[in-house]
């Protein structure tokens, strides 16, 4: 906290308050197993979370940069380090390489910054990420390499073994992890119990990688990717994981780095002086002239350059790893491979190199955070339009948790306006008052985990379709959303009276939601758009929440409508935020017959049917039979139906 009043932030103030308490400080704590505990959980915590935040869509559009980003941070580094080493310093070969390795490495310790900032999704952070685990991964096995050498009877299987290994068990976690998960999500929605299976899957992943020879970094990194697509972002959940990681595992960490380091053998040691110097300056300038390299390669600006930098710049996991391997093998002449020297020089790279990462991410994060905040509203945006202003019609006790679930995806990220969820009370039954209250509290609390708000409102009415359609027209309301009703007898329709009938006086979107399994259990988005759609006043504001709510998920989309409004649908995610959305584009014209769909369809992916009202430009009689045909062959599927948004009644 003092720090951040001088601008310095938060994570370097930890740190130096590792140094001021730890053993090589004022002694006020030793370094015992707690902090060695902790601090390898907050290490995996970090890698986990890059990777669970990262957007496995835009990962796939940018994995070649990624992976170039990764192997110049490996490679610059490891030969500008090789020849400092060599030749400055005076090491031999084995040392060298090693050293070298410490510069190659790199820790993603300035990654909450971004979180705080909420840029974790954008292209240069996804960049340094991928690039991260590229340039971790072959610094760990160069660690193995120079560490097998001097372990007693290994043969070239050892290697080949190793690898074998590795390969075998990332092909585990890739298969396994995120079928388990799937089972399990679906079976409890208790939050806290969701975020224990979660936290021994992250242990698990590190464990094993750990027993195969490498670190548990990797696994931890695997785990996260594999879990990514059940994890949504404005779930619950994440909220759990990213509050527990940045409240106890990862200050623990920085600490526990900070009590690493010992400035007085700085002034004890002349040589030590030399090496942390050079070790400092080779770290730094070779990491930048990787993220240079990178940015002039695919002509980034110099801003991405400079978060890329800001990520990438900080050491501290797998230098760590490596300095304490080279320190404890002991040549035959009772020496250690690296010295006291490089001991020291190591703590000093990785305090100045966490230094300068997290001044420079917090620098360039609250750049874009301020460039992004002051960006002008579109000119032809309806002067009452509230883009985001969504309605939860709150009514069926059993249909809650979803309607929830379902705003939260839909909510567009950063949007300062809250989901309004309304409970409506017939004035012939006042004992449902009680009722409506607790439904209205299990909304917001569900919503307050994820740390956005719900406005609750309790409206008497004499009857429900008036108290909903009022309080659309005085809150300026987007969205309504509503769930779709149990039938109690088989006369009832399908969609109920109620539904049937704000479709004709609320002129917003309506999204009417049935859920059979929880939405970050979808793989899947199968969308039907009736032909003429494009024409619809509503098409771009229906588009959009369709493209959020699969960016959200993180699964695909295929779209299925005629050629004319699948070329629409395709013009308009090309220019939309969400370009990087796999879609599928199918020509569809069996509205008469679904059976083909729900062959082609699995359990695991949810349908959503774009329908229109009667006496508009896409109604088609064939909607009509529409319930019939879900009712039929897809009662066991997530379903959506959305009526886009008509023209505004003045």
């Amino acid at each position: 906290m003092l720090l951040e009043r001088l601008r310095i932030p938060s994570i370097v103030g930890m740190i130096f308050a590792g140094i001021l308490i730890g053993p090589h400080g004022f002694g006020v704590l030793e370094r015992d197993g707690s902090f060695e505990l902790f601090g390898k959980v907050g290490l995996y915590y970090i890698m986990f979370l890059a990777s669970l935040e990262m957007n496995l869509q835009d990962v796939q559009r940018i994995k070649g940069r990624a992976l170039t980003l990764g192997l110049l941070s490996f490679v610059i580094p490891m030969a500008l380090g090789y020849a400092a080493n060599s030749l400055l310093l005076g090491y031999g070969v084995a040392a060298s390489v090693l050293i070298a390795a410490m510069y190659a490495s790199h820790t993603l310790i300035a990654y909450p910054i971004v979180l705080r900032y909420g840029l974790s999704r954008l292209t240069s952070v996804s960049i340094a990420v991928g690039g991260t685990i590229v340039a971790d991964t072959l610094t760990l096995l160069v660690l193995a390499v120079v560490g097998g050498m001097f372990k007693e009877h290994v043969t070239g299987l050892y290697w080949v073994w190793l690898v074998v290994k590795v390969v075998l068990l990332g092909g585990v976690i890739v298969y396994a992890f995120p079928r388990i998960g799937r089972w399990f999500f679906r079976r409890y929605d208790d939050s806290v119990v969701q975020y224990v299976f979660v936290l021994c899957l992250v242990f698990l992943g590190a464990g094993l990688m750990e027993l195969v020879g490498m670190e548990g970094i990797l696994g931890a990194f695997l785990v996260g990717l594999v879990l990514n697509r059940l994890i949504p972002p404005l779930s619950p959940l994440m909220s759990h994981v990213e509050f527990v990681g940045n409240a106890l595992f990862i200050p623990y960490f920085l600490i526990g780095v900070g009590m690493l380091i010992n400035l007085n053998a700085l002034v004890e040691h002349q040589g030590a002086v030399l090496t942390a110097c050079v070790m400092v300056v080779v770290g730094v300038v070779s990491k930048w002239l990787a993220s240079y390299a990178t940015q002039k390669t695919f002509r980034m600006s110099a801003t991405e350059r400079n978060l890329m930098f800001g990520l990438t710049g900080s050491r501290a996991a797998a230098t760590l790893a490596v300095v304490l391997v080279g320190y404890g093998i002991v040549l035959p002449d009772g020496s250690h491979l690296l010295g006291e020297d490089v001991l020291n020089g190591a703590m000093v790279l990785i305090l100045v190199t966490c230094v300068v990462s997290s001044l420079v991410t917090e620098t360039t994060s609250r750049k874009l955070a301020v460039t992004g905040s002051l960006q002008p509203t579109s000119s032809n945006e309806a002067p009452d339009e509230a883009p985001d202003r969504i309605l939860i019609a709150v009514n069926y006790r059993d249909t809650l948790p979803g309607l929830v679930n379902l705003a939260l995806m839909l909510r567009t990220p950063h949007s300062v306006a809250p989901i309004i969820a309304l409970n409506v009370v017939l004035e012939n039954d006042p004992s449902a008052r009680q009722s409506g209250e607790q439904q209205l509290h299990n909304a917001v609390k569900m919503a307050s985990a994820t740390g956005i708000r719900i406005q609750t409102y309790q409206r008497w009415s004499v009857n429900v379709v008036s108290g909903i359609s009022h309080t659309v027209k005085e809150r300026a309301v987007s969205d309504l959303v509503l769930g779709l009703h149990r039938k109690a007898r088989l006369s009832d329709s399908f969609y109920g009276k109620t539904v049937a009938d704000l479709l004709t006086s609320v002129d917003r979107q309506i999204m009417i939601y049935r859920d059979t399994i929880p939405l970050n259990t979808v793989r899947r988005l199968h969308v039907l758009v009736p032909p003429k759609a494009e024409f619809e006043q509503g098409f771009a504001h229906c588009m959009d929440r369709i493209a959020l709510l699969a960016h959200q998920i993180g699964c695909g989309l295929e779209a299925l409508s005629s050629p004319a409004t699948l070329t629409a649908m395709e013009h308009y995610l090309a220019e939309s935020p969400h370009s990087g959305l796999p879609v599928i584009y199918t020509e569809f014209n069996s509205w008469n017959n679904l059976i083909q769909l729900a062959h082609t369809s699995r359990q695991d992916h949810m349908l959503i049917f774009v329908c229109a009202r009667r006496g508009t430009i896409s109604y088609h009689a064939y909607l009509d039979r529409l319930p019939d045909q879900v009712e039929r062959y897809f009662s066991s599927r997530n379903v959506l139906f959305v009526y886009p948004q008509q023209p505004y009644s003045r």
